[in-house]
């Protein structure tokens, strides 16, 4: 059966007469009479009665025509969301993310991108700092999230949030660390992560500054793994400040009081890419989700425009804390 044939069928049930049912469907009445004759056939029932006044409906016809009607609500269901669909940006993007998942917040970009955008298609990938921004480069990957200095060109980013870093060794060690010299410090054991992590090159700044060099123990590239081995008392390390508070009120953590880093966590993407549709939906959903400026597009490159004010650059500087 086809669903002109349902729709002739609801018509005639509705008006109770082959002419105005032909009227409203505008074809012609013997088009009407040989459309339910059809159905009738197909299903092997009888769905309306021939009488002088009009078309008057059967009880099998009016147990069927329940089901007509769903169907064709549901076919119109259909054309309504195929047409909403029209136009949408849709594409398929390889993100990178860093740190914690809930720190970039990737559940609430997904679930953004479902509701307002489904036809964007989103894989993830963990990786450290350094290999997201050099696989973004090379476009192994489209976008990712990237926390340290200000990335350099070609890449386009976002400015999302400030991140802050304390230097925090294990609660045993309080009396060594309390009121220690950078020097003091920089001579105790230290729990590093991989060279081409962002963490590694805070850590490399941080002492630099005082020319000494931490002696490491050990490497480890995840922040919850570092901060455990942190408490084991392997250690010291940077620990993401949130992380380092909720450990030195439990008691595990003591904190370095001289000086912590400042950090900044970018959304970086290439900025030829800035104009792509799927990319626009990402850049649209941060933009909401972060309350930041939309960067528009270039319209001489298609790359994205420059950060605004409130998302100006901020560099990394070291600075005093207190525990």
């Amino acid at each position: 059966m086809e669903l002109y044939q349902l729709k002739t069928f609801a018509t005639v049930a509705a008006t109770g007469h082959l002419t105005k049912a032909a009227e409203q469907l505008f074809i012609s009445q013997p088009a009407v009479s040989a459309q339910i004759r059809s159905l009738e056939d197909e299903l092997g029932l009888t769905l309306f009665e021939r009488t002088p006044a009009g078309m008057m409906i059967t009880p099998a016809g009016s147990r069927l025509l329940e089901h007509a009607d769903k169907v064709l609500a549901s076919a119109q269901d259909l054309r309504n969301a195929a047409s909403a669909l029209r136009g949408q940006q849709q594409g398929h993007l390889r993100i990178g993310t860093v740190l914690d998942p809930s720190l970039v917040r990737v559940g609430e970009l997904l679930g953004w991108l479902r509701t307002n955008r489904p036809l964007v298609e989103i894989d993830l990938h963990q990786e450290v700092s350094g290999a997201a921004m050099e696989q973004v480069r090379d476009g192994r990957l489209d976008a990712s999230f990237y926390f340290g200095d200000t990335p350099p060109a070609p890449l386009a980013f976002l400015r999302l949030r400030s991140i802050n870093y304390r230097v925090a060794g294990p609660a045993a060690w309080r009396t060594r660390i309390e009121g220690a010299n950078r020097e003091t410090i920089s001579s105790m054991p230290w729990i590093l992560v991989p060279p081409q992590n962002s963490h590694r090159r805070m850590t490399e700044k941080f002492f630099s500054e005082g020319s000494f060099s931490p002696s490491k123990v050990i490497e480890a590239d995840q922040e919850q793994v570092i901060a455990n081995l942190v408490i084991s008392g392997l250690g010291l390390s940077l620990v993401r400040e949130e992380i380092a508070l909720r450990e030195r009120d439990a008691g595990r953590l003591v904190l370095w009081d001289q000086a912590g880093i400042d950090s900044t966590l970018w959304f970086i993407y290439r900025s030829a890419r800035g104009g792509d549709p799927p990319v626009r939906a990402l850049l649209e959903a941060l933009s909401e989700l972060w309350d930041i400026p939309m960067p528009k597009p270039d319209s001489k490159s298609g790359s994205a425009s420059k950060i605004t004010k409130k998302t100006a650059e901020t560099k990394p500087a070291a600075r005093k804390r207190r525990s």
